[in-house]
């Protein structure tokens, strides 16, 4: 999905669309090479695996998640996680590919689907004006953070998914 949402419900279809393309793409890969390196990697000159890529959607959306439920409480937020400043998604990126580096291939495609699901949920939970009629972090609104951070991640790590299954002739 190219165009960029502007209420719950493009918001609710970007996120839907991205998840099921790549679901879809990662249910063709046999567990046997998702540990393989080979994936165009998030921090420059470095290639992960499939596995990794999913461990990045995961900790992304569970960051989500959190920043929403902290922010809900009125507690504070350490964006985007506490010992991380933007400046260090990358270190961020591989803080994610070793939280889930023992996990099953399988395992990882439960928790991103479930972790998707909960955040279906909140998205469906709130109103257009709670997700795109005020700031929320600095001068973004939470519908755009979630699109930031679920939608564009995933589609983003599709197209480097889809490059490792062309190169090992994965159909």
């Amino acid at each position: 999905m190219s165009s960029v949402p502007k209420n719950k419900a493009e918001l609710q279809k970007s996120i839907s669309v991205a998840f099921q393309k790549i679901l879809a793409d990662y249910a063709t890969i046999p567990s046997k090479v998702s540990r393989e390196i080979g994936v165009i990697g998030n921090v420059k000159g470095t290639e992960i695996s499939v596995s990794d890529t999913i461990s990045y959607l995961i900790g992304w959306g569970k960051l989500v998640l959190k920043w929403y439920d902290l922010k809900s409480k009125n507690q504070p937020v350490d964006f985007p996680e506490t010992g991380y400043k933007w400046s260090e998604l990358g270190k961020l990126a591989q803080h994610f590919h070793s939280e889930y580096h023992d996990w099953s291939y399988d395992n990882l495609i439960k928790e991103f689907t479930a972790t998707t699901d909960r955040i279906l949920v909140l998205v469906e939970s709130l109103d257009n004006q709670k997700l795109y009629g005020e700031a929320w972090f600095e001068k973004y609104t939470l519908g755009k953070m979630i699109q930031f951070n679920t939608s564009s991640p995933m589609a983003n790590m599709r197209g480097k998914v889809r490059k490792f299954k062309k190169l090992n002739a994965i159909k």
